[in-house]
């Protein structure tokens, strides 16, 4: 059978082996909007949700095919919820996840732990056309403590600074089958994939 091809709303490599990772089995092609020459979208909206809105539609736009798209980011309480949606440039242009890791790091020096509790949020948007009007939206979190330094090889973003709650480990330490049952974008695609009526949500 021929795999759906869906447009990923993002340049990050690391997302884009996460989804087809989670959605190949189910029979999706989840494709690089490189492909299509999809320009980056200045990320404008002040939620999670309206980021990856205005990412899945402009894919659509360029591509004429249906499109993915997420906005994830940490949330720290002892931050008052920064980085947030701010978490991919937290450290400023351009993006590099050693400096977001270190700025973190160094916003939480006199946080001790226990009182350095976070969480992983990621929304994902499912648009079938640019003009869709009932996109699905999915979102969930995946809870966790801030390190007072980085542990594990894996993973991207700020993994080696989260500990997984109740599971002593790094989101860095975690292989990609765990990783994927457990994180905030495993269990948002997948809940994603339960929401969609049919095979091809094209």
């Amino acid at each position: 059978m021929k795999a759906t091809r869906l447009v990923l709303a993002s340049g990050n490599a690391g997302k884009l082996r996460e989804f087809n990772e989670l959605l190949a089995p189910l029979g999706y092609d989840v494709m690089a909007q490189s492909a299509f020459d999809v320009p980056e979208v200045e990320e404008t909206g002040l939620t999670f949700v309206e980021n990856a809105l205005l990412k899945a539609r402009e894919a659509c736009r360029v591509s004429g095919l249906a499109a993915l798209a997420d906005d994830s980011g940490i949330e720290v309480d002892a931050l008052n919820g920064k980085p947030g949606i701010y978490s991919a440039r937290f450290a400023g242009e351009p993006k590099s996840d050693d400096r977001n890791n270190r700025q973190l790091l160094e916003q939480l020096a006199d946080v001790p732990p226990g009182q350095r509790t976070a969480r992983y949020w990621c929304v994902v948007v499912l648009m079938r056309h640019a003009e869709d009007p009932v996109p699905v939206i999915v979102q969930r979190s995946w809870e966790g403590e801030i390190l007072t330094q980085p542990r594990g090889e894996g993973g991207f973003g700020y993994d080696p600074l989260f500990q997984v709650s109740r599971l002593g480990n790094t989101a860095a330490e975690l292989d990609a089958t765990q990783k994927n049952r457990l994180s905030h974008r495993g269990r948002a695609t997948r809940r994603l994939v339960e929401l969609l009526s049919s095979g091809n949500p094209a």
